[in-house]
C-alpha cells in the first residue's frame, strides 16, 4: 500500500510518498498553496495509486492547535471529498525545522518535512 504524506503550509505544501510496501517515506515535491492545490494533490494521488493520506497535525508549544491547523483541517476535508481517501492526522512538531537542518538551504524543505511526518506514521504502524 502506498501512502502520501503532507506538510501543509499557507504558502507551500510538501508532499512525500512511501514505497509500495508502506515502510519508507521519500520526499516527493513541493506545491504552491493556491486554488489549484486540491486538484493537483487529487491528481497526484490517482497517478501514484495512493491508498491513504497522512497530514501533519500542527500544534503550538502548549499542545493546542495552532493557526495553521484550521486551514489544514479544511484542506483535509476537501481532499477526502475530492479523492475518497482517508486523511489521517499525524502529530508533528518542528518538522520544517528538522528538515531544514537536513536539507540546508534546499527548496525541498517542505517535501522533506512531509517525509518526516509520513515516516513517523509508518514507524507507528510497524509497531
Amino acid at each position: 500500500m502506498r501512502y502520501l504524506g503532507i506538510d501543509y503550509g499557507t504558502r507551500r505544501v510538501g508532499l512525500a510518498i512511501s514505497d509500495e510496501g508502506g515502510k519508507i517515506a521519500f520526499p516527493e515535491q513541493t506545491l504552491t498553496n493556491n486554488k489549484d492545490l486540491i486538484s493537483k494533490v487529487a491528481s497526484f494521488c490517482q497517478k501514484k495509486d495512493i491508498k491513504k493520506v497522512i497530514i501533519g497535525e500542527s500544534r503550538d508549544y502548549s499542545g493546542q492547535p495552532n493557526e495553521i491547523m484550521k486551514a489544514a483541517e479544511e484542506f483535509s476535508v476537501a481532499l477526502e471529498k475530492a479523492t475518497g481517501l482517508e486523511v489521517i492526522k499525524e502529530p508533528e512538531f518542528l518538522t520544517s525545522h528538522q528538515a531544514s537542518k537536513i536539507q540546508g538551504g534546499s527548496n525541498q524543505i517542505d517535501a522533506s518535512a512531509a517525509s518526516i511526518i509520513l515516516q513517523s506514521y509508518l514507524d507507528k504502524m510497524k509497531n
